[in-house]
């Protein structure tokens, strides 16, 4: 009877043992590619999936994308290309250009885009954005003059 009651007990110690590496190895397996998702940075698609309204640097207002529109980001290693699917002209918008970022900043420069954005190029081809990012999604903040956030785009990974 006792090495009944050993045997069992050595048993759920295994068991236990085996069961905590698992779960280990799966949190070390998350971290890593948490960690590789960050490293590769903005590379990659990425779909807008909703805005944040700020006042007095405090989100005030928050909602979805709406099925009118789909925006899809791309990012090379050193160039950005978006666009926008509207229902009601397929051709519109567009932008490309290259880009830099770090911790807390994005720059677009777009060098061309639809008819609309072309125009608006014209008078300015640089956009520069608070920036935050996390391992499958960022959110790329408008500031004013006096460098309290306006807006944001939050975007999710796709690819």
């Amino acid at each position: 009877m006792k090495i009944k009651f050993i045997i069992i007990c050595l048993l759920f110690v295994f068991i236990s043992s085996c069961r905590d590496n698992a779960e280990s190895t799966s949190d070390t397996i998350e971290n890593t590619e948490a960690i590789v998702t960050i490293k590769n940075g903005l590379k990659g698609a990425w779909e807008l999936k909703g805005f944040y309204n700020y006042q007095d640097n405090v989100v005030v207002d928050s909602f979805e994308n709406i099925t009118l529109s789909r925006q899809i980001k791309m990012y090379t290693d050193t160039k950005v290309m978006w666009c926008k699917l509207l229902k009601t002209d397929s051709i519109e918008f567009f932008g490309y250009g290259s880009y830099t970022y770090d911790d807390e900043v994005l720059t677009e420069i777009l060098e061309f885009g639809s008819a609309f954005m072309n125009e608006v190029i014209e008078e300015q081809q640089e956009f520069v954005f608070q920036f935050i990012i996390g391992p499958d999604r960022f959110e790329q903040i408008e500031i004013d003059e006096d460098g309290n956030r306006i807006y944001s785009e939050n975007y999710v990974r796709i690819e």
